[in-house]
């Protein structure tokens, strides 16, 4: 079961999305010069293994940049409401 949110979640939380891109840009890299590389040598099983590699990391890039560009109120899911804003006397931040 997945806990609720409180809205009592700290200030400076950070999210792990810009750190998951650049891994995942990283992995990119690899996996598509591995295609290449064992494509010239002749090696079509690991060219394969790193093309299907490859695949699945452009999947995960893809879903990371759609997750960066939804902005810092992404609920992960359904089954996790979203939380009491907060009715305080503080203004609201800009940027």
């Amino acid at each position: 079961m997945t806990p609720m949110r409180t809205g009592s979640e700290p200030v400076t939380a950070r999210s792990p999305l810009r750190m998951r891109f650049w891994l995942s840009l990283w992995g990119l890299i690899w996996a598509s010069a591995g295609t290449v590389a064992f494509a010239l040598a002749g090696r079509p099983g690991w060219a394969a293994a790193c093309g299907v590699l490859w695949v699945i990391v452009t999947v995960d890039l893809v879903m990371v940049l759609r997750h960066i560009h939804q902005g810092p109120h992404y609920q992960p899911g359904r089954d996790v409401p979203p939380y009491e804003p907060d009715h305080g006397n503080r203004r609201p931040r800009t940027g």
